[in-house]
């Protein structure tokens, strides 16, 4: 992915990665390497310069009504209450656009559903000026969610919450995951977060991005906050933090160009 045309800032180059379904894989890197771009490619948000994006065996073209989205800032609609909030996905995702007149008592049935896997009973008819930062968060997962999306697409969703909201959402989300079972691509800067939430992480180098590491996380779920304080958990964060590192200085990580490790 280059920006600016043929003498443009070069963000990915060589870049391969596989997902399969229902896997969770966390995305980790230098800042400026690429991660926030590599999502909008797979989402098909912007088209690749070269190369291509395949989602369930077809070629992206445009963006995907089959992923959810959830950034940084929750992006709630101030107008909205919550419940309106997390339901705004189907008025706009086929087929639920459709179906959504005749069919809203079990769409909100559904949205209600989702609010209280995540705690937010009793808060459907709030207005988002009316909730905590982690709170709107919890109601932008729901909005991510609500339309069944088969991949879960992660930009940093908690980096701006406390370390106290952020590790409970990080069990709520291991929950709904559990539960809806989305294939997930998780991009963060926070490698705690991101040994406790995934299947595998990816590391990638400075820019022109590329993956450089691929860790298979050992650890089984459900997993503990506790758990991160193990021996094991410790060590898998040195090792990403040590290869991120070396790709800031532009090291080779073992000689290899991508590194798979079990």
């Amino acid at each position: 992915m280059r920006y600016g045309g043929a003498e443009g800032t070069l963000a990915l180059q060589h870049t391969s990665l596989s997902l399969a379904r229902g896997e969770f894989v966390a995305v980790v890197g230098p800042s400026g390497c690429g991660k926030s771009t590599l999502m909008k490619l797979v989402s098909g948000l912007w088209p690749s310069t070269a190369g291509s994006v395949t989602v369930e065996g077809r070629e992206v073209d445009g963006p995907l009504s089959s992923v959810g989205m959830a950034f940084q800032n929750p992006t709630l609609l101030p107008w909205r209450n919550i419940l309106d909030n997390v339901m705004l996905p189907l008025e706009v995702v086929e087929p639920h656009r459709r179906r959504l007149r005749a069919e809203r008592p079990a769409y909100e049935a559904k949205a209600r559903h989702l609010l209280s896997l995540v705690g937010l009973s009793g808060f459907e008819r709030k207005f988002p000026h009316q909730l905590s930062g982690g709170m709107q968060q919890r109601a932008s997962l729901c909005r991510a969610l609500i339309h069944d999306p088969k991949l879960l697409m992660l930009d940093e969703p908690f980096g701006a919450l406390d370390i106290f909201t952020r590790e409970d959402l990080w069990v709520q989300l291991q929950e709904l995951c559990a539960d809806l079972k989305p294939s997930v691509i998780l991009v963060t800067h926070d490698l705690k977060e991101a040994a406790f939430l995934a299947d595998r992480v990816l590391v990638m180098s400075a820019r022109p991005g590329r993956i450089i590491a691929d860790h298979t996380v050992p650890f089984p779920r459900p997993r503990r906050l506790e758990d991160t304080y193990g021996a094991e958990f410790q060590a898998l964060q040195h090792r990403l933090r040590a290869e991120i590192s070396a790709a800031r200085r532009g090291d080779s990580i073992g000689g290899e160009e991508v590194a798979h490790v079990g």
